[in-house]
């Protein structure tokens, strides 16, 4: 240690890091099975867990009817190619019954109960998102598809306000260049004609990125490439790309009945999760910018977003409301931007949180006697490093509060320990993945659903373990 701090000091802080190697979350060999133990999760003081349900496959949201009955989707696929069917689980005594199975399509994100219906985002990792209507009885009616899904990022939310479904759909790329990161992915060579698409006009810098060509044989084949355009096609100075609906990196919605999609607000790289907050306002989470493919950023948080209709928010030139050009990684090239004129200003972030922390499922309280009244709860589902980047120890893995009106961010339900990370690496029996967070409707309990065990490789691959997801409950004494 001695010998690489003074090599820190001989050789400046930027070599210094890329000397070190990369700690992240899931960077582990085979885990052992998973025993959740309330015991392994620490909490702020009055407030106590339990274990609602276990065994889930790839559980990623939950959602209570009028009887306040607790239900849970699977997503039905997963970073790592694995593709099986959604379903709809509905929770009693510990034990899930199926109300509804999806097709092979997922992930589903996101579930809300309006009205006695269920509405679910529908990821469209297969041949493009949607928005699900359920009944009871487990009918599915498509409300809306051929949304763009089928690329890094999905179709997300949704929540019902003002008789209307808000949902989000995540950009294609990771900062709006197709790569050869998208085809570790696994679905470029899929869908090569794939690409972001803007919300409304946009006019290019003529900004190319050259790089291998995955979709050749010829492993010294070269592509170029430029933004909002398919893998090898290059952009052209003044290019003006024109706007549709549905795009890529957006908020939209629908009337509850269906009909035809509004835009709400864009410039959003992967907005995940949708609330509302008790004072009626919409909030979005967005997943940052990782430091991969043709334009990496390095170091950006995610954020917390208040959606204002018809706002742009600054993707691909903007991260966390500044300009991508603080971003640049560490001994690498200045990041360009991609469009000529700003199609808007660029708001402030209700609050940034730690970066590759990947911030997802978001819930209000609104309960005195929970706590928090009027904050935020958000769940973390923990970095994917190395795919994300490079980082020395993990990021996430934990539930965290925010106080919407400074901004500041504290833990609230974390792995006991010294060191922070899910419990397949600290080998203990806590939190693996929190991927969403949900207030059942009386407010008095925070239930967090856990994705269980992903682990990933030195190649950057994802390697989900099926069946290893768990529901928590958390309650004040």
């Amino acid at each position: 240690m001695k010998y690489l701090a003074l090599l820190c000091l001989l050789t400046g802080l930027y070599s210094c890091y890329g000397t070190r190697t990369s700690k992240g979350g899931g960077e582990i060999s085979s885990p052992a099975p998973r025993t959740p133990n309330t015991a392994d999760l620490v909490l702020p003081e009055g407030y106590t867990a339990e274990v609602l349900t276990t065994g889930l496959n790839f559980p990623t949201a939950m959602a209570f009817d009028e009887q306040g009955t607790p239900y849970v989707i699977e997503a039905g696929y997963s970073y790592g190619e694995i593709f099986t069917n959604p379903k709809l689980l509905k929770v009693a005594n510990g034990k899930t019954t199926v109300v509804a199975t999806g097709e092979k399509n997922g992930p589903w994100t996101g579930i809300t109960f309006y009205k006695d219906n269920f509405y679910i985002a529908e990821g469209g990792q297969g041949e493009g998102g949607k928005i699900l209507k359920v009944t009871a009885d487990g009918k599915i009616t498509a409300l809306v598809k051929d949304l763009p899904g089928m690329a890094d990022h999905h179709t997300n939310g949704p929540v019902v306000m003002n008789d209307h479904i808000y949902f989000a759909i995540g950009s294609a790329t990771n900062a709006g260049v197709v790569g050869p990161d998208n085809a570790d992915f696994g679905w470029l060579k899929r869908h090569p004609e794939l690409h972001d698409i803007p919300c409304d006009d946009i006019t290019l810098n003529g900004v190319n990125f050259e790089t291998d060509n995955p979709l050749t044989a010829d492993g010294k084949d070269k592509a170029v490439t430029g933004a909002y355009l398919p893998f090898n096609t290059a952009a052209k100075d003044g290019q003006v790309i024109k706007g549709k609906l549905p795009c890529t990196g957006s908020v939209l919605r629908i009337p509850v009945g269906g009909g035809k999609i509004q835009l709400v607000a864009w410039g959003l790289r992967n907005p995940y999760g949708l609330a509302v907050s008790p004072q009626g306002k919409l909030y979005v989470t967005e997943n940052a910018a990782d430091e991969r493919g043709s334009r990496p950023l390095w170091g950006v948080g995610d954020v917390l977003w208040e959606v204002k209709d018809g706002t742009w928010y600054g993707w691909p030139d903007y991260s966390e409301g500044k300009p991508v050009k603080l971003f640049k990684t560490p001994g690498g090239t200045a990041v360009q931007t991609l469009l000529k004129n700003k199609p808007g200003n660029v708001p402030k972030p209700v609050a940034v949180l730690a970066v590759h922390s990947s911030s997802n499922g978001i819930d209000f309280s609104n309960n005195e006697s929970f706590g928090y009244k009027g904050n935020a709860f958000i769940a973390q589902f923990g970095d994917m490093a190395p795919n994300v980047g490079k980082v020395l120890s993990p990021v996430g893995f934990k539930v965290v509060w925010v106080d919407v009106a400074t901004g500041e961010v504290k833990d609230f339900a974390v792995n006991k320990g010294k060191k922070n990370g899910p419990a397949s690496r600290l080998r203990t029996g806590g939190l693996e993945r929190p991927v969403s967070v949900k207030f059942d409707p009386s407010g008095k309990a925070l239930y967090i659903v856990d994705f269980g065990i992903l682990r990933t490789t030195p190649e950057g691959q994802s390697v989900p373990v099926e069946n290893s997801g768990v529901v928590w409950k958390i309650t004040k004494r």
